[in-house]
């Protein structure tokens, strides 16, 4: 029954050290990708290691049916159209895409299911009350702007917790995920690069003859198949809300980094109260999740259920 099926997701749970790895793994993806980004090329590469991968059989995931359209959602698409370059210059753009981690939290529970304590939505909150007053001082309208942005938000909770979803072995399998989505953004990454000029400027770009140059830009395409890859690594042993604070944790710091290197970063006591307060969430999150604190109990019968199995 129900409380037999609460046993085993409890049995099944992913030991910590895989759970803190890949957190990591997509933390530091996620840093390093900031420098570049080679969106339609990572897809490709994308499908070309996946393919050759399994042609090889090193992995598997299901053959192409008419099903899988209908499994691999178009989330992704729309979260890479909502990260246009003009959206993150647009002011409170830091603290509107934090609402991606509430979003994220409340889709799990609607959707998967899946309830967490107090302290962890506490932590939560903390992160998003920290952007707001990061962005105290630099509080312009712009209502197309922030329309676009809370729609991203929607988009990546829904991709982060459908991708969560579907990397179940019993459906497409993690590898299965990567490689599909891949398949199906090549065609609308490419057609939305002709449209802004992109693809224009990289056929004329000077340096496609310089060797250094062209051996770090495939270097920079294998780290968006390495980003992808974590990510999906990430929510696989953790959770989507997971995945999406540890993303935000990589901004908050790149935020420090900036204040020591770079020049670039304006300080104002009020940004720097705010980026401590949102990172004081992000490592109390954390740290409930290392402890074991944040693991999802199942709603309904089955919380009522597990305890009696132990008995």
């Amino acid at each position: 029954g129900r409380a037999a099926e609460a046993e085993a997701d409890a049995a099944a749970e992913p030991p910590a050290l895989p759970r803190v790895l890949s957190a990591l793994f997509y933390g530091t993806c996620s840093f390093l990708i900031v420098l570049v980004n080679k969106s339609l090329l990572s897809m490709i590469v994308t499908i070309l290691i996946l393919y050759v991968s399994k042609l090889n059989k090193i992995v598997h995931f299901p053959d192409f049916d008419k099903s899988i359209p209908v499994k691999v959602r178009i989330t992704y698409v729309l979260v890479l159209i909502g990260k246009s370059y003009f959206l993150q210059h647009l002011p409170m753009f830091t603290v509107l895409r934090k609402f991606a981690i509430p979003l994220t939290l409340l889709l799990e529970i609607i959707i998967l299911g899946k309830r967490y304590p107090l302290n962890i939505i506490v932590s939560v909150f903390t992160i998003i009350l920290g952007a707001f007053i990061a962005a105290g001082s630099d509080l312009s309208f712009n209502l197309e702007g922030y329309i676009f942005v809370l729609l991203n938000d929607i988009f990546t909770a829904a991709n982060g917790v459908y991708t969560k979803q579907k990397i179940d072995p019993k459906e497409l399998g993690k590898y299965g995920v990567l490689f599909y989505n891949a398949c199906f953004m090549v065609i609308p990454i490419a057609t939305i690069s002709y449209f802004t000029g992109d693809f224009q400027q990289a056929t004329h770009f000077q340096h496609w003859t310089n060797f250094l140059f062209v051996f770090q830009f495939v270097l920079s395409c294998f780290l968006g198949f390495l980003l992808m890859y974590s990510t999906v690594l990430c929510s696989h042993y953790n959770s989507a809300l997971t995945t999406t604070v540890v993303g935000a944790i990589k901004n908050i710091s790149i935020a420090y980094i900036g204040m020591l290197i770079g020049g670039d970063y304006i300080f104002s006591m009020l940004n720097f109260i705010g980026l401590n307060i949102c990172m004081a969430g992000g490592l109390r999150y954390s740290f409930l999740t290392l402890r074991g604190s944040s693991k999802p109990a199942q709603s309904g019968d089955e919380v009522n259920a597990a305890p009696e199995s132990k008995t």
